[in-house]
């Protein structure tokens, strides 16, 4: 705007620093009513834009705003312009029905670009586009349209359509309603037509009742498209439900194949195990049990028998210290008084004193000899203590071996249980939990049952480096870790539980080439190992770096190689084959002799355990005639048991076929049965069945296909009813708020007129006119009636009889009632007053000026042919002048401003 001000001020030197007063004056009135003027036009340039090469920049001010020109000089495009830049269609500019006719002659587009204010709270998105946002519109010679929306410091912020629609909803531009922006062509077609229907479309398009009339017509459609389809959905449903009952029936009619085929499934299991032999492997079975556990009982009632003699003699021993104690000290006081006796004889009293003496000594060593035999006493009974103790470590150790040996024998079938006697029932404990979807990742463990060993020899020397993870468990997250925690408190009894293990599962191993020893004669407990679980060999390189630790068979050549001057890189440790582990600067000797998880010969294991308890039974102390009858006692149960065992193998080698045809009926059936009847009639019986169940088959059809029918019918009868169900409900509900909305659609249309005749009869009375505004809603017509003079001294006539500058007037009255009632940040009008006379034109100008004054955060653009020398001096009014057009030369353009 400085630019335009500075080529003005040579014409009129004396005007040259008010517009810079008004412009501040104007930006104070602003700045205090800023909240209410977001969305009026600061500026528009228009460029190749119809037949103008450049029109602008035009910079509007806040209120009043005439845009003043001859016919030709542009005043029309920069309207249509505005229009077409803020997503009106070309067909409401009636200047074209395309884009690409807005498109300069010989030019390839055609650039539009409008500035709005974007300040105060109604301000869009102020923190991206600033105090203003621009509107670039680019027109192809194709006729496409493409937007640019920039922010006040001109950073691209969008190029959608759908922000710039957001942009107008925010501040109600409206530029396809009249009210907001009236062409020549909207004025002639609805204002000075002489039609009052088409009065009263503009004064529905204006309020924008015709918009909400489209969208209940609208609504009442798709309320007629819905009904029409609940009808076909009514006849739908009938057909879903009668082919819902047909399949429901046939699958009631399975109901009976179901029974035949369980029937047929009982009898197979009553077959198979009818084909077994009987025998009594189970009872031979029940009766070892019964036998354990009796002779458990009875080393149990010894070591308690052990302890209670223990405490007994402990307690005795107690009780003889304490006497000796107090003997030596009455010894002591008793030596005391002799010798004080001794000193104090005289003369007579000699010989009594002596006598005194020698039956005090005589009491002294009795005393002497009465402690002598408590000292044996305490011996033999301290002795006794412990011998009570070494027999009582031996039962223990005994025992000890027993439940060894009993853990040896089950792991025969279940390798499990070397690792716990109750292991196996925790891991069938994991996996029900498991199937039941109680963990996200199925738990490994123990960690030992997992692995085996590439090199026999050396199960010691890797139970010596794993010791504790061969029995833990590894979970991959807490909530599987805290399951599982509740699992072994169920399984397991109290006391020492296996580890768990909390760490990420992963489906490959780790990389370990980078950390790992590499030795070219002894390899690594990874390397000596079969793990084909990954998350087990992950867990054991991240627990006990098994990666870095070496198996070496002989003692010697480990300390050598781990002692050397240049042990092997990455090699933390080294375990030999008896167990024993090698640092570089010290040497552990194995804790244990032999390997109790990851031995490979059981019956070997069993042997040792059993050789070492008969060596512990054979060292006890066999002194009294007791022992020696309970060790034959003992001999002779094992020489039955010897014998019992024997029968047994005779028996086990007998019913060998008998226990092939039991596997296979547990195949069938895994509970044993109690057969009553002969394979024979059991076999005819199974084949009447099948007969009679593939009969009723054949009749039925597949019963896979008639379950899936019935299931396919009924969900597609319930989905065909929730439709239904949902559709009456939408209809419903759309009735409720169509009758809720054309009550207050009826009493907005009431309420609107009331006030257009209000401000019409007001707008009239300032030139002393006197009118009617009629609305008949029901034939859809506006009859306004005008008389110039008084109201009492002429009656009145319709707008036809009156002048062309009083039906102007009459329109603009009109045009301005419409203002009242309506809201917008901007409104146009183009060659407002081109049919009135000075008289008329003057008056119109007063009142849309007075309109003007009291609505300052409202924006006018007047167009006009006119030189309007005669308007107020007004620091709210501001005339930009177009030059007349150059039909010589390229249509250059120049503007000036005035500002009064």
């Amino acid at each position: 705007m400085s630019k335009r001000k500075s080529s003005s001020a040579g014409d009129k030197p004396h005007k040259r620093a008010k517009p810079v007063e008004e412009e501040d004056a104007n930006d104070h009135d602003s700045d205090q009513e800023d909240h209410l003027d977001a969305g009026i036009v600061e500026s528009i340039t228009l460029k190749n834009f119809m037949c103008h090469s450049l029109l602008g920049p035009f910079t509007f001010g806040s209120n009043v705003n005439f845009v003043v020109g001859n016919n030709g000089s542009g005043k029309s495009a920069v309207l249509t312009a505005l229009i077409v830049a803020l997503g009106g269609n070309a067909q409401a500019t009636n200047r074209g029905s395309s884009l690409k006719g807005f498109v300069k002659e010989g030019e390839s587009s055609a650039d539009v670009s409008i500035t709005l204010r974007n300040k105060g709270r109604d301000a869009y998105k102020p923190d991206v586009y600033g105090t203003a946002i621009v509107v670039d519109l680019r027109i192809t010679r194709e006729g496409l349209r493409t937007y640019k929306l920039k922010s006040k410091s001109g950073l691209l912020v969008s190029n959608k359509k759908e922000e710039l629609l957001s942009i107008l909803d925010n501040f109600n531009i409206q530029v396809n309603n009249p009210v907001s922006v009236l062409t020549q062509e909207m004025s002639k077609y609805f204002l000075h037509s002489k039609g009052e229907g088409d009065k009263y479309k503009f004064f529905m398009k204006a309020t924008q009742l015709d918009q909400m009339r489209e969208d209940f017509v609208y609504i009442k459609t798709t309320k007629h498209l819905t009904e029409d389809k609940v009808e076909q959905h009514s006849e739908c449903l009938k057909d879903l439900k009668r082919k819902y009952l047909e399949k429901e029936d046939r699958y009631k009619s399975l109901a009976s194949l179901d029974e035949m085929h369980t029937k047929l499934e009982e009898l197979q299991k009553q077959m198979a195990w009818a084909l077994v032999i009987p025998n009594n492997f189970h009872v031979m079975m029940q009766k070892k049990v019964e036998e354990a556990e009796r002779k458990q009982k009875q080393s149990q009632e010894q070591v308690d028998g052990i302890t209670q003699q223990l405490s007994e003699l402990q307690s005795r021993c107690s009780v003889l210290k304490a006497e000796v104690q107090k003997r030596n000290a009455t010894f002591k006081s008793s030596e005391v008084s002799v010798q004080k006796i001794i000193s104090q004889t005289t003369g007579v009293e000699s010989q009594a004193r002596m006598e005194q003496i020698q039956r005090i000594q005589a009491e002294l060593e009795s005393l002497t000899h009465h402690i002598s035999t408590l000292g044996q006493q305490i011996d033999q009974y301290q002795h006794a203590c412990s011998r009570a103790k070494e027999e009582q470590g031996k039962m223990r150790s005994v025992d000890a071996n027993r439940r060894n040996l009993q853990t040896m024998e089950s792991s025969r079938s279940n390798r499990l249980r070397r690792f716990g006697e109750h292991v196996p029932a925790l891991v069938n404990a994991i996996e029900e939990a498991y199937k039941k979807g109680q963990f996200k990742q199925k738990p490994r463990g123990p960690l030992g049952y997992h692995i085996s060993l590439k090199d026999p020899e050396m199960a010691l020397a890797v139970e010596s480096c794993l010791k504790g993870q061969l029995q833990a468990f590894t979970c991959d997250n807490h909530e599987d870790e805290r399951v599982l925690q509740g699992l072994m408190t169920r399984v397991l009894p109290r006391g020492r539980r296996p580890a768990i293990i909390t760490s990420s599962f992963l489906p490959r191993v780790h990389d370990t080439r980078k950390r790992a020893v590499n030795h070219p004669e002894y390899p690594s407990v990874l390397q000596a190992l079969e793990i084909e679980d990954p998350v087990v060999a992950n867990c054991l390189i991240d627990q006990k770096g098994i990666e870095s630790v070496l198996l070496i068979k002989n003692r010697t050549d480990a300390r050598r190689v781990m002692q050397g001057r240049n042990p092997p890189q990455n090699c933390s440790q080294a375990f030999s084959k008896e167990g024993d582990q090698i640092f570089t600067n010290r040497t552990y000797t194995a804790e244990q002799t032999r390997a109790n998880c990851l031995s490979g010969d059981v019956e070997e294991e069993i042997r040792c355990v059993y050789m070492c308890g008969c060596s512990v039974r054979v060292g006890l102390p066999l002194k009294t005639d007791q022992e020696v009858m309970r060790c034959k006692h003992h001999k002779k149960h094992y020489e039955e048991k010897r014998s019992a065992h024997l029968r047994n193998i005779q028996t086990l080698e007998a019913n060998l076929e008998s226990k092939e045809q039991e596997l296979q009926a547990k195949k069938i059936s895994p509970e044993r049965l109690e057969v009553r009847r002969t394979a024979r009639s059991l076999d005819s019986e199974i084949s009447r069945l099948k007969v009679k169940i593939t009969t009723q088959q054949e009749q039925q059809g597949d019963r896979e296909e008639v379950v899936r029918y019935y299931h396919e019918a009924l969900e597609n009868y319930k989905n065909m009813a929730q439709k239904m169900k949902n559709l009456n409900g939408f209809i419903k509900s759309l009735d409720n708020v169509m009758n809720h909305r054309l009550q207050v659609y009826a009493e907005l249309r009431r309420f609107l007129s009331a006030r257009c005749k209000y401000y019409f009869d007001s707008m009239l009375a300032q030139r002393g006119y006197t009118g009617s505004m009629t609305f008949d809603h029901k034939n859809e017509t506006l009859s306004i009636s005008v008389q110039p003079g008084q109201g009492n001294k002429a009656d009145l006539s319709d707008m036809r009889s009156l002048s062309g500058g009083e039906r102007s007037f009459s329109t603009v009255c009109f045009v301005l009632s419409l203002w009242a009632i309506t809201e917008a940040p901007f409104r146009c009008l183009d060659e407002f007053d081109v049919y009135m006379d000075m008289v008329n034109r003057r008056i119109s100008m007063d009142m849309m000026l007075k309109v003007a004054a009291g609505q300052r955060y409202r924006q006018f653009i007047f167009l006009t042919p006119q030189s309007m020398s005669s308007l107020p001096v007004s620091k709210l009014i501001r005339i930009l002048r177009l030059k007349d057009p150059d039909r010589s030369q390229n249509n250059t353009q120049r503007t000036q401003e005035e500002d009064e």
